[in-house]
């Protein structure tokens, strides 16, 4: 199927900057290249590294640049070289690692085959669009490095956020007893995903309700902010705890005393998805559990292409439970 010459919308930047440089253009829908899957995209998840493409902090790639690193969609061709897939097939993925793929913020995306599985009928596709980014990453905290094992404490910082709810779940799923931390507008809807406990990040005596909830000692934490945790950590580790941080709002992170993590022979994982070796492996999971209703993507708002510079906005300034969403 020839596709150059037919014509989509996109939403493009053509200079680094705030979202103001974010604007919809008409352009030539992509040929499927030989180890790609073109899709018409459903959906596409908004994750704070779009902004950062945005803003020049990741580079080089080439401008003009569609942004967006997660999707979903309906296949409408295979490359020569790619087996597996035909035009109708519901599929999901994303195509952060390794920089293989962006441009989610558009009608049609050409997408690496390596990045994009099928999508189980039952599950929709706005929230397998959102999935991406945030649930391979919880994925991976859980699964492969931490790999929980059931009855486990786990604790998970920051539940309320899109890799924080997945993990939330996942862990859940994985028979974990989970301890999550959150604002305590989110506490009822974290204890529906499957949060045995849900504790104000902001109390006081946080580092002892962690104690008592988890009977002494957590064994597994999932840490978005180590600049903030890592000796709190620590504290509330059990001994052999696992401890995977997957990020920092100051990169100062240091402890306050590391004889308390030496003392319980404390396990630290610092990890970034981009290391994922086979993507489709926690995608092909995560599609397991969305079908099987243990897994859900909680999707906060949704936004047309022309709303692209809100959605930027928002993914960074407000506050919500889950995801956001381009559709376009």
């Amino acid at each position: 199927m020839q596709t150059l010459g037919l014509i989509m919308r996109a939403v493009t930047f053509h200079e680094h900057g705030g979202t103001d440089v974010l604007q919809v253009d008409e352009i030539d829908r992509p040929a499927v290249g030989a180890h790609r899957v073109l899709i018409e995209v459903a959906a596409a998840g908004v994750n704070p590294v779009d902004t950062y493409f945005r803003e020049g902090s990741y580079e080089p790639f080439e401008l003009p640049y569609t942004p967006g690193v997660d999707f979903a969609g309906t296949v409408v061709e295979a490359g020569d070289h790619v087996s597996g897939f035909e035009p109708g097939d519901r599929v999901f993925g994303t195509g952060l690692g390794g920089f293989a793929y962006h441009g989610g913020y558009r009608e049609y995306a050409d997408v690496p085959s390596d990045r994009v599985v099928h999508l189980p009928d039952g599950v929709d596709m706005v929230e397998a669009g959102a999935a991406g980014v945030a649930a391979v990453t919880a994925w991976r905290v859980l699964v492969d490095h931490a790999e929980l094992d059931p009855a486990e404490h786990c604790l998970v910082h920051g539940a309320s956020g899109g890799v924080g709810h997945a993990a939330v779940q996942i862990a859940a799923a994985m028979g974990g007893h989970v301890i999550a931390t959150a604002s305590p507008a989110y506490h009822d809807h974290l204890e529906a995903l499957g949060a045995d406990v849900v504790l104000d990040y902001s109390r006081n005596d946080l580092k002892d309700a962690v104690l008592d909830a988890s009977d002494g000692g957590v064994d597994v934490i999932y840490d978005h902010r180590l600049d903030d945790y890592l000796q709190f950590d620590a504290e509330v580790a059990a001994t052999g705890a696992r401890v995977v941080g997957i990020g920092e709002n100051d990169p100062e992170v240091g402890f306050t005393n590391d004889g308390v993590a030496r003392s319980k022979d404390v396990n630290y994982q610092f990890m970034s998805m981009f290391n994922t070796p086979d993507f489709r492996v926690p995608l092909e999971g995560l599609a397991f559990l969305m079908d099987r209703g243990d897994l859900t993507i909680e999707i906060a708002e949704t936004y047309g292409l022309d709303e692209a510079a809100e959605a930027q906005r928002a993914v960074m300034e407000d506050s919500f439970l889950g995801k956001l969403v381009i559709v376009p």
